[in-house]
């Protein structure tokens, strides 16, 4: 059976930021928070869009106290300055911190609660205020997508918070707005964005809505994430990126995600490997873990891609492996465990003693996997993973 409801309304293309004042006054709005992290008010982008809202005579206060993987704090803080506000209108400007911190808040306010109790799926107790997700980057998906990602900010856990009612009403989506963005940080999203547009498409949930924007966003992503990290200049490839990146946040929402994500989040909880750099890392070996249960189904995203030689008789898990690996070379990122200096200044000198190499600490590598057992998104792996199957592909993933 599938159940999928068209909930946020698109608007795509250059300067795409200056129809925020006009499409806020359609969402009748009179008071609006933007929640926006401390980077996009250094580089402007904050007034930008602030400007737009106050130009069309609307009260707009701004909400900066985020950090990259929003946590439950981040969340209360952002309660706190709503209450004082009492604005009708949420805006998310930013990357997923800032989407994901704005709809945590948007639960807490309209709700009530903490955000424990919002962890799973359809648990809003009451209308949520609309929302405009305005992604400065193109990699979560997060704005088109009913689901807030919050770190519990004592245990680390990751909480996926869904429901429909949390859901942008619009998602703008300006190019231009992701050029003043580090290379880094377009590197690590873009990862992120291919990974859903793949998991995605091979899910046990997936169906025919899903496949189409899974495809569309793969073709996409695939052609504009090599031409973004060798030409950041390049307008077209950002949106294609943008477009992308959205596709796919539309995808998970009717098939979700699977085990390279599921492997991704202990990184992050124990190492704080960045998201983007995690999930891609562990990608590849989830392919190759997953190569029996859905050979043709990779088979068709490799004949989406561009520069696949004809002659290559490769299984299509082993081509697909090997050009993930080829993005994270491609963008500097890292491919093994081993290269992860996060990963290597955790096992540093520690007050004057000697530790030693992440390859060798098997007691972490048991930890991850006890907890990427218990990831929601492993649940729809197309092969089904244990802890021991998750295990197996930290050690994988620590020796390449």
């Amino acid at each position: 059976m599938i159940d999928y409801q068209l909930r946020t309304r698109l608007v795509a293309g250059e300067h795409a930021i200056e129809q925020l004042g006009t499409l806020a006054k359609q969402l009748q709005a009179q008071r609006v928070l933007i929640v926006s992290d401390p980077g996009l008010v250094d580089a402007g982008i904050y007034a930008l869009g602030a400007q737009r809202i106050s130009h069309c005579g609307l009260e707009v206060l701004g909400f900066h106290q985020l950090a990259e993987n929003p946590n439950t704090l981040h969340v209360q803080t952002g309660l706190e300055v709503a209450r004082d506000f009492r604005p009708d209108l949420m805006v998310g400007l930013g990357g997923g911190s800032s989407m994901d911190c704005a709809k945590g808040i948007n639960f807490l306010y309209s709700c009530g609660g903490q955000m424990s109790d919002y962890w799973g799926v359809g648990k809003a107790t009451a209308p949520m205020l609309p929302m405009i997700a305005i992604p400065t980057t193109a990699g979560t998906g997060s704005e088109t997508q009913s689901f807030a990602l919050i770190s519990d900010a004592h245990t680390h856990v990751k909480m996926a918070c869904g429901d429909p009612k949390a859901a942008p009403a619009i998602a703008i989506l300006d190019p231009v707005l992701t050029c003043t963005q580090p290379a880094r940080v377009t590197a690590l999203t873009g990862i992120d964005a291919l990974t859903h547009a793949l998991e995605s498409f091979v899910t046990t949930k997936r169906n025919a809505i899903s496949d189409c924007y899974a495809r569309e966003a793969w073709m996409l992503l695939s052609r504009g994430f090599p031409r973004v990290i060798e030409e950041p200049s390049d307008l077209l490839a950002r949106q294609q990126m943008q477009l992308g990146a959205a596709f796919a946040g539309m995808a998970i929402e009717a098939s979700m995600l699977g085990a390279a994500h599921a492997l991704a989040n202990p990184l992050t909880a124990f190492l704080d490997v960045p998201h983007g750099q995690a999930v891609g890392m562990m990608m590849p070996h989830v392919i190759r873990f997953n190569a029996q249960s859905v050979q043709n189904r990779y088979g068709e995203l490799v004949h989406l891609l561009a520069e696949v030689s004809a002659a290559d008789r490769r299984n299509p898990s082993d081509i697909l492996a090997d050009r993930f690996t080829n993005w994270l070379r491609l963008s500097s990122m890292a491919t093994s465990l081993v290269e992860l200096d996060s990963w290597k200044s955790k096992f540093a000198n520690v007050e004057g003693s000697e530790r030693p190499s992440p390859c060798a600490t098997e007691d972490l590598l048991e930890s991850m996997a006890q907890m990427a057992a218990k990831q929601w998104t492993g649940a729809f792996n197309p092969r089904p993973a244990t802890a021991d199957d998750f295990l197996a592909i930290y050690r994988a993933a620590a020796r390449v």
